[in-house]
């Protein structure tokens, strides 16, 4: 076995990806169905003034603030598109292109006030842009872990219901099923995918890890709960596969590793994938 799988850093940070492809790769499965992945995006840089609140209500690095913060601003973000997207004459893509911006802009207004204060160096906030694997700790595993299967397991509580409302909305509200109300929930459990990956992948590509294994998987499944393993599956995966390269070769950065595997993994799907393969014309 190679020496640097006994490092306990790596073990720490693969064992953190692992979790974080596991949870963002199952439930960016709903989001892809409802062909709402932009939404992803919107809420991963959203979460950036989160961030940057839960370090000055506490003056320290604390993961847990920073990420119930992440959290309120990522969900906030959310609910402002859905009001624009209810005005006459604005789409719902324009209403996230509006709401991402104005959220990421007030995010790096946050930092840059943040980084001024005291401690600010010591927890890191930059590094929350773009992601930084090795600061996880193995405290934050504990968080992770509770947040992950926490998560799955309302999914699968309610399955029946949330299966309804991604395939056919109408149908569900006919059924008896709070439409409004397990749409929110879906948006809720996107926020919470796309939250506890700002460390390791970072708001600006963590939508990236949130999609691209779901759309791997759906190239496979032809059945949700299928695609929703294997997402997760995919997922982990490419996690693991993008943490260990880092680790391997000195001076890359984690978070773009991760997703690079992830998208080759989509890529292979795409031409590989049966009935779904790439057709070239001749």
């Amino acid at each position: 076995m190679p020496s640097f799988l006994l490092d306990p850093i790596v073990i720490t940070v693969t064992t953190g990806a692992a979790m974080l492809g596991l949870a963002a790769g199952s439930l960016g499965t709903f989001a892809v169905l409802r062909r709402e992945s932009l939404i992803g995006d919107t809420m991963s840089h959203a979460a950036l003034p989160g961030v940057a609140l839960g370090f000055l209500l506490t003056g320290e690095r604390s993961l847990a603030a920073m990420l119930a913060g992440a959290l309120v601003t990522g969900l906030a973000a959310a609910l402002f598109s859905l009001y624009l997207s209810n005005l006459p004459r604005i789409k719902r893509d324009a209403a996230l292109g509006v709401a991402l911006g104005l959220f990421f802009a007030l995010g790096v207004v946050a930092l840059s006030f943040a980084q001024k204060l005291p401690g600010a160096a010591a927890a890191g906030l930059e590094t929350f842009l773009f992601g930084q694997a090795a600061a996880t700790l193995r405290s934050d595993l504990l968080l992770l872990g509770a947040v992950t299967v926490a998560a799955l397991g309302i999914v699968a509580a309610l399955w029946k219901q949330v299966t309804a409302v991604t395939f056919d909305p109408d149908f569900a509200q006919a059924a008896g099923f709070n439409r409004r109300a397990y749409e929110a929930l879906l948006t809720g459990l996107l926020a919470v995918a796309v939250v506890i990956g700002l460390q390791m992948v970072g708001v600006v590509l963590m939508s990236a890890l949130v999609v691209a294994p779901a759309v791997a998987a759906r190239q496979w499944s032809s059945s949700l709960t299928k695609m929703f393993w294997l997402a997760g599956s995919l997922g982990a995966l490419s996690a693991v596969t993008g943490a260990l390269i880092s680790a391997r070769a000195s001076g890359l950065a984690t978070g773009p590793l991760i997703v690079l595997v992830a998208t080759a993994v989509v890529g292979v799907s795409l031409l590989l994938a049966p009935r779904r393969e790439v057709q070239v014309e001749s």
